[in-house]
């Protein structure tokens, strides 16, 4: 059980180090990693609400509004009127946007290479088959988890 938590521990530790190196490197060009996934998310998705970005994020509805702020006061994003819903606005990222997001993903892109760099293709598909087993046992737990909760609300009823 010792050695479980580990390695639990040394993959904590190596995401924050990568998340923090990422995030340097894109801030640097222009945008933070917790900037540019909301520019992701609209570049690929495109024009959507608020409310959209932040159940597809998993964010609170309160921190996208002020995210978004900052990003339509530099410029990144902007918010029209929804035309089916006139209390709701459609946000949508700019040309600037766009630049800025392509911008910072290449030393993403680049740092990210140079970490993996440390392994050869062999390891480097045995620690993608690891992780895919590992993401898999996370999703049936967390479904597992919804279930339980789903039949507790269903007797309480």
């Amino acid at each position: 059980m010792k050695k479980t938590f580990e390695v639990s521990d040394k993959l904590f530790e190596l995401y924050h180090r990568v998340h923090r190196l990422v995030n340097e490197s894109m801030t640097e060009e222009g945008v933070s990693l917790a900037r540019s996934k909301f520019l992701f998310f609209l570049s690929k998705l495109g024009p959507c609400r608020s409310t959209d970005i932040a159940c597809a994020l998993n964010f609170a509805p309160r921190t996208v509004t002020e995210a978004i702020d900052g990003l339509e006061r530099d410029r990144l994003v902007m918010r029209k009127p929804d035309p089916e819903d006139r209390r709701a606005k459609i946000v949508s990222i700019t040309e600037t946007g766009r630049a800025v997001l392509q911008a910072a993903e290449h030393p993403r892109k680049q740092l990210i290479e140079e970490i993996f760099s440390a392994l050869d293709d062999e390891q480097l598909d045995q620690l993608y088959d690891i992780v895919s087993k590992l993401v898999e046992k996370t999703d049936d737990i967390r479904k597992r988890k919804e279930e339980a909760e789903a039949a507790e609300i269903a007797v309480a009823r």
